[in-house]
């Protein structure tokens, strides 16, 4: 691989996002990562693999979010519990009608400020939804009650152990699979930064659950390269 370099980078661009785009994609380690570089003669350590995907993860974030198209107007919301550090913490997430990740955060609490801070995140980012689906937690329709904006919105309350919000529930399972990977989350900062972008990696390469054509599917994967590939070359 071959291309514009950064300063103070040894390799281009290419690399660089080739292999934080490799992290992201697939439950992978950094030594994973690394052998996968040294099988194509790109020889870089792991420490070299975690210090990009540190560096580079808010801004191939920003460039994704930009790209993105317009989400739904119902919005699916959960929190799940993950240990940083050693700390309980609450991931928020929020989810289209169509499985497509609107937004996480990662906070300490699962209180009405909680759930109000999330809200006015995503009110930030996206327009006033029709309906709004979320499980029985109190702290939802509290802070729902806070927000005058939000008032005249459909609130649906639904039971995830019944499997009637398997949106979210199946958007949480990749978090699952990284937090195992890594062996538990180490620094929340860092963790943010991850997930923010773990959820746009996901949402370029989400496809629609209905069986579709070979040719189709292969035509919406090599849209989402080439949108990784713009993202990366406009990376300063």
């Amino acid at each position: 691989m071959s291309g514009q370099k950064l300063p103070g980078y040894r390799f281009p661009l290419a690399v660089i996002g080739y292999a934080v785009w490799l992290y992201h994609r697939f439950t992978l380690s950094y030594r994973d990562v690394e052998e996968l570089l040294l099988e194509r003669g790109i020889c870089v350590t792991r420490e070299s693999i975690r210090t990009w995907c540190i560096h580079f993860s808010d801004l191939f974030a920003q460039g994704l979010r930009h790209r993105e198209p317009r989400r739904g107007s119902r919005w699916h919301l959960d929190e799940m519990c993950v240990d940083v550090g050693g700390v309980k913490h609450w991931l928020w997430r929020a989810v289209d009608e169509h499985g497509s990740v609107l937004d996480v955060l990662l906070q300490q609490h699962r209180d009405t400020k909680a759930a109000k801070s999330f809200f006015c995140r995503l009110l930030g980012e996206y327009d006033v939804p029709e309906i709004i689906h979320t499980d029985k937690l109190w702290s939802y329709g509290a802070a729902l009650r806070e927000l005058p904006v939000l008032h005249a919105v459909e609130h649906v309350h639904v039971i995830s152990a019944a499997r009637c919000n398997n949106l979210i529930e199946q958007s949480h399972r990749p978090t699952r699979r990284q937090e195992r990977q890594q062996q538990r989350f180490r620094s929340r900062q860092r963790v943010q930064g991850f997930l923010n972008l773990h959820a746009r990696v996901s949402n370029l390469h989400h496809c629609a659950r209905a069986n579709i054509p070979a040719s189709q599917r292969r035509s919406h994967q090599e849209e989402a390269f080439k949108t990784w590939r713009q993202v990366v070359q406009q990376a300063t």
